[in-house]
């Protein structure tokens, strides 16, 4: 699923496009009545992703709606492999998938605390103005930083 470089806007390569990883430990309420992991539960995993994928550039969707900015998810895909259950210690691998444009998109991979593979998926977000409900562009604040930190 992940490729090693995308070829983006001419000039510059991301590599990996920016990979970020975060740790979560699986609470008793999210797993259901096997003793695993809901499979909705999945989806705000990769939220927590998205979200810290975003702080690492000093990003946050707060920040974003405070610029008249939203970013709802328009589409998404998750292909479960293993369950994992709970208190198993957990980590989503969130990458940009490429140059964002008027959406966003990431791809993710869910990994237990073996290196396992749980979970592969992808989100696609769309930059909304908040006032017209329009798409609009990626904010050229974020396109800067993606290109600082390449």
């Amino acid at each position: 699923m992940f490729r090693k470089h995308f070829k983006v806007q001419k000039k510059f390569y991301f590599p990996l496009m920016f990979p970020n990883k975060i740790q979560i430990r699986v609470r008793y309420g999210e797993t259901d009545q096997m003793g695993v992991v809901y499979h909705g539960n999945y989806v705000q995993y990769l939220e927590m992703g998205r979200i810290e994928w975003l702080r690492q550039f000093g990003i946050s969707y707060k920040k974003m709606e405070e610029n008249g900015i939203k970013l709802p998810v328009i589409s998404i895909g998750v292909n479960y492999k293993k369950s994992a259950a709970y208190d198993d210690l957990i980590t989503v691998v969130t990458r940009l998938k490429k140059t964002p444009s008027v959406k966003i998109e990431f791809e993710y991979e869910i990994l237990n605390d073996k290196g396992d593979l749980l979970t592969e998926a992808e989100t696609t977000l769309a930059f909304i103005d908040m006032h017209t409900n329009k798409p609009i562009r990626c904010p050229q604040y974020l396109l800067d930083q993606l290109e600082v930190n390449d």
